[in-house]
């Protein structure tokens, strides 16, 4: 399936009630993981953001940032509309488009991707595009900050993560029409598209984590 036939999942339905759902869920945890390196970064001049929802952490990130100016992809033109008035006070420094994250090509300058939660929603395929295609249109140097879920590494933690996880795949699914049903893996992807990972941080033993990866 090319990505202009790829049928998006419609997170209109939930922009406006998704920062409830977060922390419904998890509480302050998912935030807590996007911001982890917020101060660790090194300066960047141009971000492409894509799936940051309703723009918690690019307001975040814009606001530690003076000099960054972002480009923010999503499908949804309500989690947009929710992440510009977020965004409002760095407005100048803000682009937008709605638009496939598999369509769009980085913008000149590009020196840090970010995608907190949102890879959970391609397929490895799609994943394996994705990368390449942001790899082959960035310089070295370029940074990927991202976040997501993962199965934790002890055994008796596994089985309760697969069922949430499961869980949630099932929930977003009915919510949204999210088509995809287990995690991909990003770390295969990168290393194959030449990032390296140098850093990584988990929350509640590994079924929440972050990383950085740096393009070489």
């Amino acid at each position: 399936m090319t990505p202009q036939q790829r049928a998006e999942p419609n997170f209109d339905r939930v922009a406006r009630i998704y920062r409830f759902a977060e922390y419904l869920s998890l509480g302050p945890l998912l935030q807590r993981t996007r911001t982890h390196f917020l101060h660790d970064l090194p300066p960047r001049h141009q971000a492409l953001v894509l799936g940051d929802g309703d723009g918690r952490f690019l307001a975040r990130l814009l606001a530690h940032r003076p000099h960054l100016s972002a480009l923010a992809v999503d499908t949804s033109a309500t989690m947009l509309q929710l992440l510009h008035h977020r965004c409002q006070p760095y407005i100048h420094r803000v682009r937008t488009l709605q638009a496939s994250a598999l369509t769009v090509t980085p913008p000149p300058d590009t020196d840090l991707i970010v995608t907190h939660f949102f890879l959970d929603c391609l397929t490895q395929p799609e994943l394996t595009t994705l990368t390449h295609q942001i790899a082959a249109n960035t310089a070295p140097g370029t940074l990927w900050l991202l976040s997501d879920f993962a199965i934790p590494q002890r055994a008796l933690l596994r089985p309760l993560a697969a069922l949430y996880i499961r869980f949630l795949y099932f929930a977003f699914r009915i919510l949204t029409g999210l088509r995809v049903t287990h995690l991909p893996d990003p770390q295969s992807t990168l290393t194959s598209a030449g990032f390296t990972r140098v850093a990584r941080h988990e929350l509640l033993c590994g079924l929440l984590y972050t990383e950085i990866w740096q393009l070489h």
